[in-house]
């Protein structure tokens, strides 16, 4: 642990790299999480009408079924639990300290700029026929140059719109 509490970043790197290897040797597939949100909602959808999902393209592609990258994304969930609750920095916590300061301490204003970017997140992962984690680690895992090109604009993005939220900061 690092003296904030927090997991040393090294570490978690290189946990998330043998994450990465281990999923390439032992199951042949790569990381990516945006596929199963797809995969949730087909199975929801399933739950109410079967004979549609049954019938569309993308979900006689991509089956709506719990496999190994549904169980990796509730993995993720877990382990950042775990992460927050040895760090000693889990807490319940609607409206981030951060977004308070800068936008207020709406809980509706905070949901509804969460809701809406995940909406444009996911319509941007399913245009790309993936997301960040799969383009971009897994992609330079295979050095591929579009995987480092995805991470170097994912990064640029992320700077961008961390400066037009949050300013020049402290």
């Amino acid at each position: 642990m690092e003296k904030n509490g927090g997991w040393n970043p090294y570490l978690a790197g290189a946990l998330s790299g043998g994450v990465s290897i281990f999923s390439v040797w032992i199951t042949g597939k790569y990381l990516g999480a945006s596929t199963t949100f797809a995969k949730t909602a087909g199975m929801v959808e399933k739950f109410f009408d079967p004979a549609r999902v049954a019938q569309m393209d993308y979900f006689i592609r991509e089956l709506p079924v719990i496999d190994w990258q549904w169980m990796m994304v509730l993995g993720i969930l877990i382990g950042s639990l775990v992460a927050a609750v040895t760090s000693g920095s889990f807490r319940w916590q609607a409206v981030p300290d951060m977004w308070q300061e800068r936008f207020g301490p709406s809980i509706s204003k905070r949901a509804s700029f969460a809701f809406f970017g995940g909406i444009l997140a996911m319509f941007g992962a399913r245009l790309a026929d993936g997301c960040p984690s799969g383009h971009g680690l897994s992609g330079s895992l295979q050095l591929a140059v579009s995987g480092f090109i995805a991470l170097a604009c994912f990064f640029i993005g992320g700077m961008i719109v961390a400066r037009i939220l949050y300013g020049r900061g402290d």
